[in-house]
């Protein structure tokens, strides 16, 4: 089956095996046009992630299971009293790019048209808003000009704030094949010398926030070398003189760009004559560039360069703002943002009158609604009173998400519709609503380069799962709306999204795909990827403003003035800057990626990355734990002590939940007072912290670990990190104090124990038995000696241990010699460190094609290929040693 991948927004074609067992295996699908058959870890780890074990498969109303009719009366009934009482204000949505645009579409026509409110944000606010606004002002519509063909053509790709190999593998491995086919120098403009770097001629590591002024200093220096198309200019723009003086105020020269953004003046000076030399340019920007208060005018600094140069709407060239989720860029079409209508219209009047008309709506909403820090600050404050929340975890994801708990904990109502029983969010929800999942889902998603493609079903719904459109047509009929909402394929949703799309549109407005409202059921199951727009009697058009046209009112680009704005948050002296962002085999809040236990290896705990001089200065060691602390909460976590970090910075990756360890939960530490003033969007990156040892030296700790067939959470108070291993889960633990007894972790395990202690020694240890079944061992020191966990998690696989591998199993140790593949690095193939390093050891290996030979790592997705460099590096200086 053909269908497509459901993580980031490079839109991958998947094909996906189903055997007579029920098994399911995927691979590339090698006619898709986005990654040409390759698949990065996340994606080929798929099969991991469809087990039954974790989804919400039933209705329920305050923990009772109930049935779907119950459970739609309940929502119909909550929400229709609701608005009674306090008005359709009182109402709220937040939604997710995981939906398809089905059901955004769906979601969005029920609240805007028929509750009367625009109260719906999508959790795309905290990624890709600020690049919504910036491509509003500057072309006149939300409408991205790059397609992925061009990272392949361009003769120079400037990264900024993006760690494409990581967050985007399968685009990198092009951008990649560029450079070796034609020579593509790649730039990195990024505080982190990340992943991306690898592959890069130059590293642009900048103090963070300070993208807009080296933009801007890259506007003055073409204009003052003469470096611009004077015709695209003259012809197709309008407002250079504003931008570029309030470029030379607050950029003026190399020298004060090198000063303010914390590089030397001749880094700045041979970016700038890289940039100025080459024709064919695409600038490629992300979270770096998103995640930030002032993440709308940066975005204009990039776009105002391209507009200078006329590098866009040709070959190998333009701006390339690229998306975190697999549909955030369908969520954009159908007015998914509180600021936004359906079809990339917004809230003129003319525009509010059109969609009425087409939607016969007697309540539309005529004002934008609340974007998500406003949305649930207003839900606790009480303004809002009832709340739907759809396949997002906000008590994880967003900022103060200490505020968003307590918000959410009052609310009178609070509706969850996900796929994951037991998320962050859904511990506080009223009503679940089991939702489909992948492999069950069947509509469309948009990619980053405006690709549609097909989400198809290969597999029955589980349970008593039912897809989002479905669910809210039926709560639309519940409420008396049934004449709007007849929809019973998603088909018919796709038809009329269509169909508004080029209702009254002249060509004004870039979004329309008019010439597929027409398509049968048919048609529709055997949709190919293909980009919009797609007008009626016209071929979809691949890339935009060819013709140098854009969809302002006068048809020109709009240049932006701007001036950079200080940090928004004061700096204490002691302090880091905290940066966020992905990992590379990890997903937003893990309820998915984190059930795999190949992508659940490589990072298996949350990892505090800090420069050696800060990590010296505050007694950090690496490997051990540290504390972070901000003034809305506070951080535990695992010290990796690197100079791809920057002085005076540190990075945590945004993914662990309550779930998953004990207290690191990125949304606690980071306030929602920095806000973008054009998107909404909050700042993520720039976030003071302190950061200083969980344990200081001296005091007594002790650390552990339990392997347990369930999945657990401790409750001694100290930390501890769960991921998922074959056969069940591996929890590292530490503490403060004396060692505990095993019966104060309250684990609830079933089955007999076995136990060993030496006192002397400092050392405690369990087991859980049912017969010769291994349920759960837990291995307690005070000195920090405990024996790997590979044997060990392997017996979790097995259904009954031998004699040896019982009188063995509270030594940790087994009684035949196993090899422990390590820490995964490469997740696509399930290679480990402890094999890689035998590898070099024993077959003289020197280079990555050697190993990929040898092994497989490294040979698909390439996101592990730096991480073996440095393996290799450091068994050729351990060689030489």
């Amino acid at each position: 089956m053909r269908t497509t991948c459901p993580y980031c927004g490079v839109g991958c074609g998947v094909l996906a095996m189903v055997a007579e067992d029920g098994s399911v295996a995927v691979r590339g699908d090698p006619e898709h046009p986005a990654n040409r058959g390759r698949l990065c870890s996340k994606g080929a780890n798929l099969p991991d992630t469809l087990g039954l074990g974790e989804r919400l498969l039933h209705p329920t109303i305050n923990g009772r299971r109930v049935g779907w009719e119950e459970a739609i009366a309940a929502v119909a009934g909550r929400l229709s009293d609701t608005i009674r009482r306090h008005g359709p204000d009182s109402v709220a949505f937040y939604v997710s790019g995981q939906l398809l645009t089905e059901d955004y579409y769906v979601a969005n026509k029920l609240v805007k048209g028929f509750l009367g409110t625009a109260n719906i944000d999508t959790n795309s606010r905290l990624c890709m808003a600020s690049s919504v606004a910036g491509h509003k002002r500057g072309f006149g519509a939300d409408a991205v000009p790059v397609t992925y063909e061009d990272v392949e053509l361009a003769d120079l790709i400037v990264l900024v704030g993006s760690n494409l190999a990581w967050c985007h593998p399968i685009l990198h491995q092009r951008v990649l094949a560029g450079k070796k086919a034609r020579g593509t120098r790649i730039v990195v403009v990024d505080p982190r010398r990340t992943a991306a770097v690898d592959g890069a001629d130059r590293h642009l590591a900048l103090k963070p926030g300070t993208d807009a002024t080296l933009f801007n200093g890259l506007l003055v220096h073409l204009a003052d070398t003469g470096t611009l198309d004077a015709r695209f200019v003259a012809e197709h723009t309008s407002g250079l003189k504003d931008a570029l003086d309030a470029a030379r105020a607050d950029a003026p020269s190399p020298e004060h760009v090198a000063a303010v953004c914390g590089l030397s003046v001749e880094e700045v000076a041979a970016f700038y004559a890289e940039f100025a030399t080459t024709s064919r340019v695409v600038t490629v920007y992300s979270q770096g560039v998103n995640q930030s208060s002032q993440g709308t005018d940066t975005v204009n600094t990039i776009l105002n360069a391209h507009f200078l140069t006329g590098r866009i709407g040709a070959p190998g060239m333009g701006p390339f703002s690229v998306t975190g989720q697999p549909n955030a860029m369908g969520g954009r079409e159908v007015g998914g943002l509180a600021n936004q209508l359906a079809a990339h219209m917004g809230f003129e009047p003319e525009s509010v009158d059109r969609v009425r008309r087409f939607w016969n709506a007697p309540n539309m909403a005529a004002k934008p609604g609340l974007k998500a820090v406003d949305l649930f600050r207003a839900v606790e404050d009480g303004t809002v009173h009832a709340v739907w929340v759809m396949a997002t975890n906000p008590a994880v994801s967003m900022p103060d998400a200490a505020r968003v708990r307590r918000a959410l904990a009052k609310c009178e109502t609070v509706i969850v519709s996900d796929c994951i029983a037991d998320t962050d969010t859904g511990r506080l929800a009223h009503i679940r609503l089991p939702a489909a999942g992948w492999s069950e889902k069947d509509g469309t998603v948009t990619n980053s380069d405006r690709t549609i493609s097909r989400q198809r079903p290969f597999r029955p719904f589980s349970g008593e799962a039912k897809p989002d459109w479905w669910i809210m047509t039926q709560v639309a009929r519940a409420m008396g709306f049934g004449d709007a909402f007849p929809y019973e394929t998603p088909a018919d949703v796709f038809r009329e999204h269509a169909a508004l799309s080029g209702f009254e549109n002249d060509g004004s407005r870039a979004f329309d795909i008019g010439g597929l409202a027409g398509i049968s059921d048919a048609e529709f199951e055997t949709l190919s990827p293909a980009p919009w727009p797609r007008r009626v009697g016209s071929e979809p058009t691949r890339r935009l403003y060819t013709d140098g046209r854009f969809f302002t009112a006068d048809g020109r680009a709009r240049f932006v003035p701007v001036t950079t704005r200080a940090l928004p948050r004061a700096v204490a002296p002691g302090s880091l800057i905290l940066n966020t962002g992905r990992s590379r085999d990890q997903w937003h809040t893990m309820t998915r990626t984190g059930l795999s236990p190949r992508l659940s290896s490589n990072a298996p705990e949350p990892v505090l990355d800090v420069h050696p001089r800060d990590a010296e200065a505050r007694g950090l060691t690496d490997g051990g734990l540290a504390r972070a602390t901000t003034p809305v909460g506070t951080a535990l976590a695992r010290v990796r002590v690197t100079e791809a970090q920057r002085p005076g910075e540190a990075f945590l990756p945004m993914h662990w939940t309550d779930r998953f360890t004990g207290s690191c939960v990125i949304g606690r530490l980071i306030d929602d007072n920095a806000v973008d003033p054009f998107s909404g969007q909050p700042d993520l990156k720039r976030m003071p912290v302190t950061v200083e040892p969980y344990i200081t030296a001296g005091a007594t700790a002790w650390t552990g670990f339990l392997i347990a067939r369930q999945p657990v959470e401790p409750t001694h108070g100290g930390y501890w990190a769960r991921r998922a291993v074959p056969g069940g889960h591996l929890i590292e633990l530490a503490g403060d104090g004396a060692l505990p007894s095993p019966d104060e972790f309250t684990f609830d395990l079933k089955g007999a124990t076995v136990d060993y202690s030496d006192g002397a020694r400092g050392v405690l240890r369990r087991a859980w038995l049912t017969h010769d079944r291994l349920e759960a061992c837990l291995f307690l020191s005070a000195s920090g000696g405990l024996p790997g966990r590979g044997w060990l998690v392997d017996l979790l696989s097995a259904e009954a241990m031998d004699a040896p591998a019982r009188r063995a199993l509270l030594s940790g140790r087994s009684p035949v010699p196993v090899l422990d593949e390590g820490r995964t690095v490469c997740s696509c193939f399930g290679v480990g460190i402890t094999r890689i390093i035998a590898a070099l050891q024993s077959q003289r290996l020197t280079t990555v094609q050697e190993v990929g030979q040898a092994l497989k790592a490294g040979t698909n997705c390439g996101s592990c290929i730096p991480e073996i460099k440095e393996i290799i590096a450091d068994a050729q200086r351990c060689h030489v040693a």
